[in-house]
């Protein structure tokens, strides 16, 4: 097994990692607020003039620098190989830890990532999975694009909680199966069964640099 990790893209910027988790934190007081107020009207413009500005910074392609348009004028690719959610305030944040064919962590589903009342949507739960699954992949060496997912929903997982995860693999020739749990203490609340494919690195397509300031 080749145990150097693996990454395709780009690293975020420092200012898009802090951006997002003020994104998120901000996302959450939203939607917990009871009345309409100043300070949302005041956050409201100030995102008005900052989509503005932005608009004007980034390529007007927005198409990823990869493959046959590596050296084209799209936008620059990020790399998903890991914590998509420190960037991405989409994604749910999570801490892990990898030890060889095992991994386990933690993570603590916030306000935006709500479904049923004070619990989180099953849907974000299966993104969760397939983060973790190929972030445990991506650090041993041996990735490649998930092909199924199968999740059994246990129990409600509760918002705002630190709740754990455990993931377990198997590589058997081109093929990756993963079992991963979500726990909140010893309860079971949501087991998924992830295939992917054994990638082979030399394979990926070119992904163009980020360009230098102007």
């Amino acid at each position: 097994m080749d145990e150097a990790p693996w990454q395709f893209g780009t690293a975020p910027l420092p200012q898009t990692v802090r951006a997002a988790a003020l994104l998120r934190r901000v996302t959450g007081l939203l939607l917990a607020l009871e009345h309409e107020e100043a300070a949302v009207e005041d956050l409201v413009a100030h995102l008005e003039q900052a989509a503005e500005a932005l608009g004007r910074l980034v390529p007007p392609d927005a198409a990823p620098r990869v493959g046959a348009g590596a050296s084209g004028q799209g936008r620059v690719y990020l790399d998903h190989a890991r914590d998509i959610g420190s960037y991405d305030p989409c994604f749910p944040e999570y801490r892990i830890e990898v030890d060889g064919e095992r991994a386990a962590g933690s993570v603590s589903f916030q306000i935006p990532y709500e479904g049923p009342p004070g619990i989180v949507h099953g849907g974000f739960l299966a993104l969760f999975f397939d983060c973790v699954v190929q972030h445990h992949n991506c650090h041993v060496g041996v990735a490649g694009k998930t092909t199924s997912m199968a999740l059994r929903y246990r129990r409600p997982a509760p918002l705002l909680t630190p709740l754990a995860f455990a993931v377990e693999r198997q590589v058997d020739g081109g093929r990756i199966r993963s079992s991963a749990r979500l726990l909140d203490g010893g309860r079971l609340l949501c087991e998924a069964e992830v295939d992917a494919i054994a990638g082979d690195r030399a394979a990926l397509p070119e992904v163009g640099p980020r360009r230098a300031a102007p």
